[in-house]
């Protein structure tokens, strides 16, 4: 069958049986001044559809001869509420002329498929257009009704909103915060958005300082000051941010744990909540400012790596939308910042004592002053071929600190390590991006010198390994290796 016809070089139209769906169709193509000519053996109707100035003709479109008063037309659409006559169409249309573009309506799933092995281009079936418009009805009903739920629980903030990210925020749950707050500010709201623990890759903070964001610790505030509490993408962590009730909650996963909730909007068909915030900013026809766009497009770039990862079609319109808003030269300094001379000793150092079992690695830097750079060397270690998981930790003062990236779609980096140091040490973050922190004594009971490095490294190298993989699910051996 030739592909040469292309949608938009086609001009002239057949209908082949013209009931309700056909009249439809018919009419639609005349509004955009298409040349239209209709078939059916119905003389009634057909002499209705004249008098609607419409070009329409008697025929019995399960002959052959019709195929052949209709080679001069470039997209044929048979539109009978028969199956089988519908089938005696395409047939011959097929037998007359391999190039036309056929749409064909079809009664169910079982003759769809039929009708594809005739040869038909395009198969319509009635039930599932309906379905599925009225399910796009339904979901933007649904989105109305909760963007209305979430400017009354902005509307209802008497002195100020606190938008509070999870531990060590990735552009997502920044891009989105930041996005709320607009809509806030769009309402005469004054709002903060807070972050809690570090912003320790390096690709974050330049995100955050090309784009002029503003982020208030959460270490230098007392959430008793606001009387909104949001939480944005918080699912992963292990325990609420806050106590007592939050009045907004928005997260494009489930929790992993109970609290009270006056609003929330958890959206798991999604797979950023830069992509549900941008829904909220359309829905509201709100005008989108660079800084907001690109940190949202970035967002949503970010967690599903570039589209490569769970990427659905809400993500993908949601990012057509803001495409043109972006700076796109701000975006191209935020995926390549630059890096710092300690980063680059630590990734040699990360790269010469990597240890690789399976599709996971993981390495120490040895002793570090800037714990910042693992984060960063975990990302490029990621690159590796065949590597889904990376561990980079190091001592760092008093406490040996691990930073951790995924890009395995079947686990959750921040639930591997809750399970291998949490009792031990503070661990945070989520499925791609993650964290923990253990104190020296927990492995050594001995104080760092100059004149211990040595084996204190030895022995923290040998337990965090050891506890890492087994947490991964891999054996673990004393030998070292790529």
């Amino acid at each position: 069958m030739s592909t040469a016809i292309t949608m938009a070089s086609m001009s002239t139209y057949a209908i082949l049986g013209c009931g309700s769906v056909g009249h439809a169709v018919a009419e639609e193509l005349e509004r955009e001044q298409k040349d239209v000519l209709i078939l059916d053996k119905d003389e009634d109707r057909v002499e209705a559809l004249r008098d609607q100035d419409l070009d329409a003709r008697t025929a019995d479109i399960r002959e052959s001869a019709v195929a052949e008063s209709i080679a001069d037309r470039d997209v044929i659409l048979i539109m009978a509420t028969d199956v089988e006559t519908n089938k005696t169409a395409v047939k011959h249309l097929r037998e007359q002329s391999g190039e036309r573009y056929i749409v064909v309506r079809a009664s169910d799933p079982v003759s769809a498929d039929e009708f594809t092995d005739l040869g038909a281009d395009v198969v319509i079936n009635p039930s599932t257009v309906i379905a599925d418009s009225a399910l796009r009805a339904l979901e933007s009903g649904e989105l109305e009704y909760k963007t209305g739920e979430l400017v009354d629980s902005i509307d209802s903030t008497t002195s100020k909103m606190a938008i509070l990210t999870h531990h060590r925020p990735n552009p997502d749950a920044i891009a989105s915060a930041v996005a709320l707050q607009a809509i806030a500010d769009d309402r005469d709201v004054d709002a903060d958005v807070i972050y809690d623990g570090e912003m320790s890759l390096q690709e974050n903070r330049a995100f955050v300082n090309l784009l002029g964001i503003d982020l208030v610790s959460k270490a230098d505030i007392s959430l008793d000051t606001y009387d909104t509490i949001t939480l944005i993408n918080h699912a992963h962590a292990t325990e609420p941010a806050v106590d007592g009730v939050v009045d907004i909650y928005i997260d494009h996963a489930e929790p992993q744990f109970e609290m009270e909730v006056a609003f929330s909007d958890i959206r798991p068909n999604v797979s950023s909540s830069s992509t549900i915030l941008t829904k909220y900013l359309q829905t509201l026809d709100l005008t989108v400012s660079e800084e907001v766009a690109t940190a949202l497009l970035y967002g949503i770039r970010a967690e599903t790596l570039d589209f490569k990862r769970d990427t659905t079609p809400a993500d993908l319109t949601a990012a057509a939308y803001l495409y043109p808003f972006a700076d796109h030269d701000t975006l191209e300094q935020v995926e390549a910042p630059s890096m710092s001379p300690e980063t680059l000793d630590v990734l040699a150092e990360a790269i010469h004592n990597r240890e690789v079992k399976g599709s996971h690695l993981v390495t120490n830097a040895g002793f570090v002053r800037d714990q910042d750079a693992l984060g960063q060397a975990a990302q490029r270690l990621l690159n590796l071929e065949g590597i889904t998981t990376s561990a980079v930790f190091a001592i760092t003062d008093d406490a040996i600190y691990l930073a951790a990236r995924s890009k395995d779609i079947r686990m959750n980096i921040g639930s591997v390590l809750e399970d291998a140091f949490g009792d031990i040490g503070e661990t945070a973050g989520h499925s791609t991006d993650a964290s923990a922190t253990i104190p020296l004594g927990i492995f050594t009971g001995i104080e760092t010198s100059e004149e211990n490095r040595g084996t204190l490294l030895s022995l923290v190298e040998k337990a965090v390994r050891t506890k890492l993989f087994e947490a991964l699910g891999v054996e673990t051996s004393d030998g070292n290796g790529s």
